[in-house]
């Protein structure tokens, strides 16, 4: 099975010149979602992970699978006033701006050892944050993982340089 034929391309989204990739279409499909899990977890087979670290929105629908699959708790990752509980937080920078990342103080314990997850890899601001965040507490980062990578972006790379493992299930060139 070929992910990258359930997943759907949106020219000009959100801006013109952009190729939005939409996962929406693959988690729809009950096969492909399957398969799309399967191949997250299957690099990880043998290896102790205590937690999934999700960064929102997406990377909640796949780390809470994977989490399962795995028997390991999991992370919601999110911005800044989202988390009810006293947070942790990293602030980065955008394009245009900047952004920051938060979770819960006690979700994680030092030493615990996590999996990073999302749909998507572009310029890797975001997983970047995340695995800032993440490493602020003392967490052992055992590796990301991604649906999509973006290579032209440079954000699989940019971790890599961070020292953090990274997978991916599919590319796709431009952005």
């Amino acid at each position: 099975m070929d992910l990258t034929k359930l997943i759907r391309t949106i020219p000009d989204y959100p801006k013109p010149g952009v190729m939005f990739r939409d996962i929406s279409t693959l988690l729809g499909d009950a096969r492909g979602f399957r398969r799309a899990v399967d191949e997250l977890v299957q690099p990880l087979a043998g290896l102790k992970v205590d937690k999934v670290a999700g960064i929102e929105a997406r990377g909640f629908i796949l780390g809470g699978a994977v989490a399962h699959q795995l028997s390991a708790g999991f992370v919601p990752l999110r911005k800044k006033g989202k988390l009810p509980h006293k947070t942790v937080a990293v602030e980065y920078a955008l394009e245009y701006g900047s952004d920051v990342i938060e979770m819960h103080v006690d979700a994680l314990n030092p030493g615990d050892r996590v999996l990073l997850i999302d749909d998507l890899i572009a310029t890797g601001g975001t997983a970047l944050a995340a695995t800032h965040l993440l490493r602020q507490v003392g967490a052992d980062i055992i590796g990301a993982a991604f649906v999509i990578d973006l290579p032209e972006l440079g954000g699989a790379q940019r971790l890599r340089d961070a020292g953090v493992a990274v997978s991916v299930l599919a590319t796709f060139e431009g952005h």
